[in-house]
Formats: structure tokens, C-alpha cells, sequence
């Protein structure tokens, strides 16, 4: 059985070539993994945009209404780092729905990847163990509005659909973006069938963090041994503490050396043993897991999306 991966067209919203957010690394990471062999047809599943009930699970109402919209006040897209316009909705839609469904698909058969639609993936993720979201992993989106290149919170989401429909009762979310995942853990804090676990650097965004139930501060320049001890010693406790239900991992790349927005120091080896440590460590246990790629903001964005790509080819070989 291939990997499951989920994605969209519509996640590349067409930014200029020159945004801060690299926003063509999403159509290069289709393209990187069809000359690895990962996205055959029978291994891509395409998402749905997130219904707004889904959404106003996570995101207050007013919120997700202005988003749908696209009548978000100024001060929010100031602090997203975009307009929110219909291109931008429709992805930020989009995004969130596939990992819902990546997520159904790893709970079914242990592993999935979000290309975009998180919900989708989290149901991929269900039914098939492992699934990826080919985007996803925005967050910095709050309950009450977006942040840092992120509009909807799509793990959150699709945590709380799970959660909601009773497809899941405990879920873990490793998320080892170089920045806190402080939106998740605004939406997540009083819900105690979900854990969430943020690896980062100490001083990096945002300035001020929200609190994870387990957060872990690196300090700058943390390279691939430093780092990989770290996170070693810290999976074992985090499978001790329930029979998880599912695990939303978020890969994100910017913890790599030549990230522009990075401050850690990982090269792609560590990248490539980052990612195979947390998917075995998991799936050794039967627990599914449900990737997102979560950020990566180097200049050279071919390269970027190459970095993407491992995560999808190391959790092929756990399909």
C-alpha cells in the first residue's frame, strides 16, 4: 500500500516569487515527490475546503466568518503576514480539510501526510496508519485570528473534529516547527483529551509563547547530535503518558541550517533522522500518525522543497 498523501492544487495560493512566504514550494514538493516515485494515483487523495462548522471547532465564529468572507480587519492580516483574500481562503479551506482526511486515513492504517488538507489527512491517517498532509501545520492561528503566515489552525482542527465525532479519544501532537506552537496551544489548552508537545528554539517568534503541556526551548545554533539527543529522550515519555489515539506530527524544515528564518542549525541528515526517529517510534507502538510539513523559509526554494519531501519518503517506508 503506497503512502497516503493529501493535496490540492488550490494550496499554492500564488504569491510573487519574492514573498517572504514561499508559497511555490507546494506545487515543487508535488514535483519532488513524483521523480521520487511517492505520488502515483493511487496514492493521492484530494481534500475538500473545511466546512465552517469544522472550523468554528477551533476558531471563534466572528473569526472564521471574516476569513470565508475575506473581511479580515487589517490589524489580523498585518499580524498573518497577508491579505486574506479569496485565493487565500479558499487555501487556508483547503488546508484544514486535508488533514482531516489524513488523519482518517493513518487511523486506518497508521500513517498519512497532509499536503494541505489536514482534516483529510487525519482521516487517511485512521484508516490507513500513516498519512501526509503535502501543507498544514499553521500553528500560529489563534482562536480568535491568524498569525504568522498561518489563517486557520488545521491540526487543531482536525484534532477537535476527531474528537468531536469520536474517531479518536487521546491525541498527541509533536510539533517540531523551529517556532512555538503557540496558536495550538491556545486552542487546545482546556481540552484534556488532546496533548500538545512543542520543540523550538528559545529565541526565535513568537515573542511571547503561549504554553504547550510540554514545551521544549533549544537554544540557537543547536545542531543535528544536540538536538536529536534532546527529542530522543523526550518520545518515550510521551508514549508513556496515554495510549494515543493518534499522533499529529509536525515536520516542519526550519529547524534546517540554511533556513532563513531558522536560527537552529540541522542539516538534512538530522532532518532525515529527525523524522525517521518520530514516525518509528510511533508506529513501532501501533500508534497512527498524521504528518503535516509545517514551515521552511529558505531562499532557495527548490532545495526547500526537497527538504519537504523527506518526511514523505521516510514514512513511505512505514506505509
Amino acid at each position: 500500500m503506497p503512502l497516503q498523501i493529501v493535496h490540492h492544487p488550490g494550496y499554492d495560493a500564488g504569491f510573487a516569487v519574492n514573498h517572504r512566504f514561499p508559497m511555490s514550494k507546494y506545487p515543487l514538493l508535488m514535483q519532488a515527490l513524483e521523480a521520487r516515485g511517492l505520488a502515483s494515483r493511487d496514492a493521492l487523495a484530494m481534500p475538500e475546503p473545511a466546512p465552517a462548522s469544522w472550523l468554528k471547532l477551533a476558531h471563534t465564529a466572528d473569526y472564521v466568518d471574516q476569513v470565508l468572507a475575506c473581511q479580515v480587519p487589517e490589524r489580523i492580516e498585518r499580524e498573518i503576514g497577508f491579505p486574506v483574500g479569496p485565493r487565500v481562503s479558499l487555501r487556508a479551506q483547503l488546508a484544514a480539510g486535508g488533514t482531516v482526511l489524513a488523519a482518517r486515513l493513518a487511523l486506518r492504517h497508521g500513517i498519512a501526510c497532509n499536503a494541505g488538507g489536514t482534516v483529510l489527512a487525519a482521516r487517511l491517517a485512521l484508516r490507513h496508519g500513516i498519512a501526509c498532509n503535502a501543507a498544514g501545520g499553521s500553528h500560529h492561528a489563534r482562536r480568535a485570528q491568524g498569525a504568522g503566515f498561518c489563517t486557520f489552525n488545521d491540526v487543531a482542527v482536525a484534532s477537535l473534529v476527531l474528537l468531536t465525532e469520536g474517531a479518536a479519544r487521546n491525541i498527541l501532537i509533536v510539533d517540531l516547527d523551529v517556532h512555538q506552537g503557540d496558536g495550538t496551544a491556545d486552542i487546545l489548552k482546556d481540552e484534556p483529551r488532546a496533548f500538545t508537545f512543542s520543540m523550538h528554539g528559545e529565541r526565535n517568534y513568537p515573542v511571547r509563547k503561549i504554553a504547550s503541556d510540554l514545551d521544549v526551548a533549544l537554544p540557537d545554533g543547536t545542531g543535528d547530535a544536540a538536538y536529536l539527543d534532546r527529542l530522543g529522550g523526550i518520545l518515550p515519555d510521551l508514549s508513556a503518558r496515554a495510549r494515543w489515539d493518534i499522533v499529529f506530527y509536525n515536520a516542519g524544515v526550519d529547524v534546517h541550517a540554511e533556513d532563513r528564518l531558522g536560527r537552529l542549525s540541522l542539516s538534512d541528515d538530522g532532518l532525515r533522522a529527525r523524522d525517521t526517529m518520530v514516525v518509528r517510534h510511533f508506529r513501532r507502538l501501533g500508534m497512527p500518525i498524521c504528518g503535516v510539513i509545517g514551515g521552511g523559509y529558505s531562499t532557495d526554494v527548490p532545495a526547500l522543497a526537497a527538504r519537504h519531501a523527506i518526511l514523505f519518503e521516510v514514512a513511505s517506508g512505514f506505509a
